[in-house]
């Protein structure tokens, strides 16, 4: 962004009334300090003379990069900490990846505002040095070793590509990157979010983007991923006023659609449903949603087409498309896969998918 060189001419303020701070948490990642710092930068343009604030703090997956994220089980594992201090009137609001949002939240507090969203894709990474050999999933042979710690993309891939191994991979964009090209480094390909390498500029490392057309099959994504959501204090009228004219319609109603999904189905961040949605048509909206078991050997899949234009209406849609997947199995994968987790939970090994 480029400014005026132009020194600007101060005036001094001759008001009494205090200018109005508004203080923004977030987790102190690269990552999730470059979105906060783009609501932050929308919502100066939108009300120069409001202050904001950005305070940045580490929650519970933040401070344990060994275990897999599979074993934490529960929900909330990247927002709990923030939103004790949102409650508690320390923080006005709250910059969320989308995906990593609970979709159940705690009292008093909402979701006040889903932004501009960025590409939801996820997307193969491939290691330097192999970069003219493989250009997609399909061209890696057996036995290749793919990174990601989402038993939602392991199961997807395992489902399409049996042959391929998987390792978990934990960490912030840059170190897992530095993890696949380390000259030692077992791993052939990461699976990554294409929203995060792309806020982050390093999308030129992007080999091969993956969707429900991807030759070989489908790839769906998280629920809400590449979104970004504003969480604040229901009775904050004030703020939420703010935020207002940040929403992105379309993204909301989509994002709420996924969301009902994904809440129906009771599954967390770490629980494999992948959805994709899209606009179709004058206010109409495509929900492709999908649930496989680890192994990738069970699935339940489910499309829909309806016209979505408020969040009730998204919402229900939602549920609708849930209910396809539990017709055709779904809550049966989830059942395993939670019993599994719990199981596995006490164990003091970072669980590694096999």
């Amino acid at each position: 962004m480029s400014t005026s060189a132009t020194q600007p001419v101060i005036t001094p303020s001759t008001s009494t009334t205090p200018k109005v701070t508004i203080r923004v948490g977030t987790r102190k990642s690269a990552l999730a300090l470059k979105q906060a710092d783009f609501v932050v930068t929308g919502l100066r343009r939108l009300h120069p003379t409001v202050d904001f604030e950005v305070k940045g703090m580490h929650s519970t997956a933040d401070k344990d990069k060994i275990t897999a994220l599979y074993k934490f089980g529960g929900k909330g594992l990247w927002t709990n900490e923030l939103e004790a201090e949102l409650r508690a009137g320390e923080l006005d609001i709250i910059v969320h990846s989308l995906k990593d949002m609970p979709t159940v939240l705690p009292d008093g507090l909402i979701l006040a505002c889903v932004t501009q969203r960025e590409d939801p894709r996820d997307v193969v990474v491939v290691k330097k040095g192999l970069e003219d050999k493989y250009k997609t999933l399909a061209d890696l042979p057996a036995g290749a070793v793919v990174g990601t710690s989402s038993v939602r993309r392991m199961a997807q891939i395992k489902r399409r590509y049996p042959h391929l191994k998987f390792q978990d991979m934990r960490g912030n964009i840059d170190s897992r990157v530095k993890k696949l090209d380390a000259e030692d480094s077992e791993y052939s390909v990461l699976i990554l979010a294409a929203a995060g390498l792309l806020r982050m500029d390093v999308g030129a490392r992007i080999s091969q983007y993956l969707d429900s057309t991807t030759e070989g099959g489908g790839m769906l994504h998280a629920v809400g991923q590449g979104g970004l959501g504003i969480e604040a204090r229901a009775d904050d009228q004030k703020t939420l006023d703010l935020l207002k004219p940040l929403e992105d319609a379309q993204a909301r109603l989509a994002c709420e659609a996924e969301r009902s999904v994904m809440r129906t189905l009771e599954g967390g961040c770490s629980i494999p449903i992948g959805v994709e949605t899209q606009w179709v048509g004058d206010n109409k909206l495509r929900l492709t949603a999908t649930v496989v078991n680890i192994e990738g050997t069970k699935a339940a899949d489910a499309e829909r087409v309806e016209e979505i234009k408020t969040q009730e209406e998204a919402v229900e849609f939602g549920l609708a498309v849930a209910k396809r997947l539990t017709d055709k199995g779904a809550q049966e994968i989830l059942d395993v896969i939670n019993a599994d987790r719990e199981a596995s939970r006490d164990k003091a090994e970072p669980w590694v998918p096999a």
